[in-house]
């Protein structure tokens, strides 16, 4: 409701005067097989840099005492990074829907790509896999994306809905230093 009818013109790329229906011209076929190659390139790029650095982040949460789940949340706010710090000054400059593209297009290719690959990787390599999730993380996993469910699919999302998922998110990191 927001999006294409209240605040219609937060949504629209930034051009003097916005017209009524403005949309970017979609990729050739070269320069989509180019990006999806990037984007493979990257992707493994990823997945070693984290496997590099995870060994450096270990020492430093155990020398500080923290549990070793830390870990994976100090990776994940390591390689989720360049894509929140560009959302929040997508958000910053009031360009909405730059902002949620990045912050939501952030969180599914971290489930649904670096996910699947780690896993296919494991298979490959007969590496065992534990993705580390407890009762408690799966209770706040099944809350959050009932919350998401409702703040998304309802039309209409409120401050409350986006300080419940910061809330929820808070509890779980609270949950994850203090066991």
């Amino acid at each position: 409701m927001v999006q294409t009818v209240r605040h219609r013109d937060y949504f629209l790329p930034e051009e003097e005067p916005p017209s009524h229906d403005t949309h970017a011209d979609p990729p050739d076929d070269k320069a989509t097989w180019i990006a999806f190659g990037v984007l493979l390139v990257a992707l493994v790029a990823v997945v070693f840099l984290a496997k590099g650095l995870a060994p450096t982040v270990e020492g430093a949460v155990a020398s500080a005492g923290l549990p070793l789940s830390v870990v994976g949340i100090v990776i994940a706010a390591v390689v989720l990074a360049p894509e929140s710090l560009a959302a929040l000054n997508a958000a910053r400059r009031n360009r909405i829907q730059t902002s949620i593209n990045l912050a939501l297009g952030s969180a599914l290719a971290t489930i649904g790509l670096t996910i699947p690959t780690v896993a296919v990787i494991s298979i490959l390599l007969g590496i065992p896999l534990s993705l580390g999730i407890d009762t408690k993380s799966l209770t706040l996993l099944a809350l959050s994306l009932f919350i998401a469910t409702l703040t998304l699919g309802t039309g209409r999302t409120t401050v409350l809905q986006g300080t419940l998922h910061l809330v929820i998110l808070a509890t779980y990191l609270f949950l994850t230093i203090v066991p």
